[in-house]
């Protein structure tokens, strides 16, 4: 906080001098995530910004935590909606062997009656907690839960994530895990500070696809990686608009009130694993501009004169952003966001190598010296059948079962549970939780200070230069 306070007042006074105020807050105000309006000196930024790339520590590393094994991972959900409901149906499909829920939390009576019903199917009956803004910390004070699994709003996740921890429970969190750069390092340090697990439910790493290409990486069919490109194209114009779809509306809100990738991880982590980002490499600078805003703004003048969004004509985010992020050691990363043209869904998934180059939707592999198209069909198939990840197979049963996004979302919650009942370090940590995140505002300030490259903060504090190979390959 005193290097973010610093910052700013060194801006303040540079505007000032300049005779332009907002120049100077423009930079304090996209730190932090609110609106901004014009642009500071770039060199005083880039030099500011460098300064608080990295910040010291008293506090222990929880690179590789290992805890204590827990043979039934006690499990309170908090948040009920779309995506927390999931999730209990997941963790419920391990108890009673890995996982037990013993708190079900949501402000909406209905939910958490809904969730009740469902698990009680399996013979659980867990306490519950709803109707006021707080019952969520009532429920985190019980002494049977180990961990908390967070699946509310955005701008909720951290301050319910920090309190979590500060009550001694591991914490999964959905994406993205933090919305500003301070709730970034604040997850950082209270794990630190604690010792426990803080995870993002980035389930995209555990798809099939993924961890396939992953496999392939660390078996070096790639060669050297050279570049990637990742994206979360998913057009939501219908959910976005309907009311009662997000809690509160809370996703349209926010793509009114300020521009950037504001759902950059189900593209990003896989392709940052490839990488090995924060296990040899990390994100160093970032470049980022929006395309013009149309479609939310068409739809809004359709819409019936009693919504809330009826002739909104000041949606701040346009609608492509693309973000160009550059690594210490030299490979690039193309990172796309639209949630409101009509292009077909997509996370392009895309990997270049010297000796190979793979491109999703559809899956398509190219290999250095077996021609300049792609692989026929029959290739194709022997490299997924050699190189396909040994979880999918392990875990077929319950992903067939189970399923969530064509299984990926089984995939993760048994290992989230799995390496909790094990004693081992997750998959996932606080550290790649902020990495992912922080685009969300560092891209806000590159767009607003008129696309300028920004500096990544190193979030593991110098720790990323050791090379580290990730838990779903050390334990399985």
């Amino acid at each position: 906080m005193k290097n973010l306070y610093i910052l700013g007042k060194t801006l303040d006074m540079i505007s000032k001098n300049r005779r332009t105020f907002l120049k100077g807050a423009s930079l304090v105000a996209g730190w932090f995530g609110f609106s901004v309006a014009a642009k500071p000196a770039e060199t005083v930024l880039n030099r500011m910004l460098e300064n608080e790339a990295v910040r010291p520590s008293a506090q222990d590393s929880v690179i590789g935590l290992r805890k204590d094994p827990i043979e039934q991972v006690k499990v309170a959900m908090l948040g009920l909606g779309n995506r927390g409901t999931g999730q209990a149906k997941l963790v419920n499909a391990l108890f009673p062997t890995k996982a037990r829920i013993t708190a079900l939390c949501d402000i909406r009576p209905q939910q958490v009656e809904k969730n009740l019903a469902m698990v009680k199917q399996e013979g659980q009956n867990p306490a519950t907690y709803s109707g006021s803004e707080d019952a969520w910390k009532e429920m985190v004070h019980r002494d049977d839960i180990d961990l908390v699994i967070i699946c509310t709003p955005w701008e909720d996740h951290v301050p319910m994530a920090l309190y979590c921890m500060d009550q001694g429970k591991h914490v999964a969190v959905e994406v993205p895990a933090a919305w500003t750069l301070d709730e970034c390092w604040a997850l950082v340090d209270k794990a630190e500070e604690t010792q426990l697990n803080c995870m993002m439910l980035e389930n995209v790493c555990y798809g099939d696809e993924e961890l396939w290409v992953l496999n392939m990486v660390r078996q070096g069919v790639f060669g050297t990686l050279t570049y990637g490109e990742a994206a979360y194209i998913h057009n939501l114009r219908d959910s976005l608009f309907s009311p009662g779809h997000y809690y509160k509306d809370w996703r349209i809100r926010h793509n009114a009130a300020q521009d950037g990738n504001l759902y950059p991880t189900h593209g990003l982590g896989p392709v940052a694993q490839y990488m090995d980002i924060n296990r040899g490499d990390k994100f160093d600078t970032l470049v980022s501009m929006s395309s013009k805003e149309a479609s939310l703004s068409e739809v809004a003048r359709t819409l019936p004169a009693d919504h809330a969004y009826y002739q909104h004509d000041k949606f701040a985010h346009g609608d492509m952003n693309n973000t160009l992020i550059k690594t210490a050691e030299g490979r690039t990363i193309l990172v796309q966001h639209d949630v409101v043209t009509p292009r077909p869904y997509n996370r392009i998934n895309a990997l270049a190598g010297t000796k190979a180059y793979h491109e999703g939707y559809p899956s398509r592999l190219s290999i250095a010296g077996k021609g300049h198209d792609w692989l026929d069909e029959e290739s194709y198939a022997e490299y997924r059948d050699n190189y396909r990840h040994p979880i999918w197979q392990k875990l077929n049963d319950g992903i067939n079962q189970h399923g969530g996004h064509g299984g990926m979302d089984f995939v993760q919650i048994f290992r989230l549970i799995d390496c909790l009942n094990n004693g081992w370090p997750l998959d996932m940590d606080v550290y790649d939780a902020a990495a992912w995140s922080c685009l969300i505002p560092l891209t806000k300030i590159s767009i607003e200070l008129g696309s300028i490259p920004v500096k990544v903060p190193d979030f593991t504090r110098g720790e990323w230069k050791s090379k580290r190979d990730l838990g779903i390959f050390a334990n399985v």
